[in-house]
């Protein structure tokens, strides 16, 4: 419920700035590092494709957001009208890995950017995550289409 407040509120907040600027240029680029994939990623390695919807992009938040408040130890950090900045912390070591979304409705894609703050290797986690919400998000596309 206060995840879904929280988005609430800050996508009704829309910033002149952000209007006219390429959501995708919030997202940057995985480092040199195994440590991260992005769906804007410029090494093929690092690159996962991007999460496509049919219809009306504050549809597909919503099912976004249903599919986001499944990940445990996951918080939201910022949310506007083009991107979402989330924290996903490990079970045991507790570490931060950053989960970003930016919006593109021209597109008709949300990209996306999973990357650990510390260490080389995250022996996968950022796309197994990422491989997650698509599913759940498709699979719940699917549950709602006519």
């Amino acid at each position: 419920m206060a995840l879904a407040l929280f988005v609430a509120a800050s996508t009704t907040q829309t910033a002149m700035s952000e209007r006219s600027a390429d959501p995708r240029s919030r997202l940057a680029d995985c480092p040199s590092s195994p440590n991260c994939v992005s769906s804007l990623a410029s090494d093929a390695a690092r690159r996962v494709a991007p999460l496509r919807y049919v219809g009306a992009l504050e549809d597909a938040r919503r099912r976004l957001e249903a599919v986001l408040t499944q990940l445990p130890r996951t918080r939201f950090v910022e949310s506007s009208p083009t991107y979402w900045h989330l924290e996903c912390r490990s079970l045991v070591f507790r570490f931060v890995d950053d989960l970003e979304f930016a919006f593109d409705p021209d597109a008709t894609e949300i990209h996306v950017r999973s990357a650990s703050r510390v260490g080389h290797s995250d022996l996968g986690v950022n796309r197994r995550r990422v491989e997650w919400i698509r599913e759940r998000f498709e699979r719940h596309a699917a549950s709602v289409a006519p």
